[in-house]
């Protein structure tokens, strides 16, 4: 354990950032899992409004630093691919 004030509080601060990356990230992993879920039950409507919640998120979270931003566009870009593929089928 750290002895030292700041040490204290820099222990402190890192649990409170811990736990909210984690939620963070968690609720981002949500929002693209939903987004897969209706592209593989063949709903483009579904995919298309569960699309438009996660790409704030992945634009949120990539500025923030939780993700990188490239991950943010590949996942946004593979994402819309897969979308546009199932309106055009």
């Amino acid at each position: 354990m750290a002895n030292i004030k700041s040490a204290k509080k820099r222990a402190k601060q890192t649990v409170v950032r811990n736990a909210r990356n984690v939620a963070q990230r968690s609720q981002l992993r949500t929002a693209v899992k939903k987004v897969i879920k209706a592209l593989d039950a063949n709903d483009a409507a579904g995919a298309t409004e569960a699309f438009i919640i996660a790409q704030p998120l992945l634009d949120r979270f990539a500025a923030r630093g939780l993700i990188h931003k490239n991950k943010a566009a590949r996942h946004k870009a593979r994402l819309t691919a897969r979308i546009k593929a199932l309106k055009a089928a």
